[in-house]
């Protein structure tokens, strides 16, 4: 009928009685098939309700059941059974072959090993770091020196 997703609705009634986020399970598993992958992002209606629904991306070879991430500002709030909360949103990934990885067990960011290469805790003050960049297979590096924007709480260098 012209709709870009698929609703999803939960399998069992989940209370959220803090905060914190919690994983709803909708009973349904992967892969979707056809090579599909999708975003799953809120329906309108449960944020109206204050249920926050975080944003994923279900991969074409993910199998395990797929599980909506959520929290409220205000808890305790009731998610009933059958509730449709999310939606799928299809697409063919257009990240070559070549470029994939293998996929881990653990579901939700366990495509291959962490990737955390350097981390510095946030302060106050504004420092100034040099940071070394080495290419192991091409035996370069870069060094950068600089004034870390510590303004967030996070800083991504890509």
């Amino acid at each position: 009928s012209g709709s870009a997703g698929m609703d999803l609705a939960t399998a069992t009634t989940v209370t959220l009685s803090t905060p914190a986020v919690t994983l709803v399970p909708t009973g349904i598993r992967g892969p979707l098939g056809d090579g599909l992958s999708a975003l799953l992002l809120s329906r309108s209606s449960a944020t109206r309700q204050g249920l926050f629904v975080l944003p994923g991306v279900i991969d074409a070879d993910f199998t395990r059941e797929i599980q909506i991430m959520v929290w409220t500002p205000t808890p305790p709030c009731q998610i009933p059974l059958g509730s449709r909360i999310a939606q799928l949103i299809p697409f063919h990934s257009q990240v070559p072959h070549h470029l994939e990885k293998t996929r881990g067990d653990g579901g939700f960011g366990s495509t291959g090993p962490a990737q955390l290469l350097w981390s510095q805790k946030v302060s106050a003050r504004r420092p100034c770091y040099r940071c070394t960049f080495k290419h192991s297979t091409l035996q370069q590096e870069i060094q950068l020196e600089g004034i870390m924007d510590t303004g967030a709480d996070v800083t991504i260098i890509s």
